[in-house]
């Protein structure tokens, strides 16, 4: 892996925050300093930390800050559930975000697994 841009759990995870970007925008005005940035930060800090966790000189720091992303996605998820309980965002559009950031998690553990094993004397 020669660049975090080739990361399918990168590419998949700045997919999510385009969809994210586009359904929280409409949310409610008065919300815009609220709930719309928090879910907003929490998913561009996913990918952000894989790309800082890639940059970094040992599998120990990327580590670290992979875990950092599953944190982010874990907060992520919970902040677009209190949306749709609020009905800021409809059934259907949670349940396809939750599918995706699913498929974003399951990608950060393999990939944490991954490196964990290789780090294995």
């Amino acid at each position: 892996m020669s660049n975090f841009r080739t990361l399918l759990v990168w590419q998949k995870s700045m997919t999510l925050i385009t969809k994210i970007y586009s359904l929280t925008n409409k949310f409610p005005k008065e919300e815009v300093f609220g709930l719309t940035s928090q879910i907003r930060r929490s998913s561009i800090s996913i990918p952000s930390n894989i790309a800082e966790g890639f940059g970094r000189e040992s599998d120990k720091d990327l580590l670290r800050f992979l875990n950092i992303s599953v944190g982010s996605l874990f907060e992520m998820q919970t902040q677009l559930e209190i949306a749709k309980n609020i009905s800021y965002l409809k059934e259907e559009d949670f349940n396809n975000l939750y599918e995706d950031s699913r498929e974003v998690e399951r990608m950060l553990v393999s990939f944490i697994k991954k490196v964990k094993d290789r780090t294995k004397p």
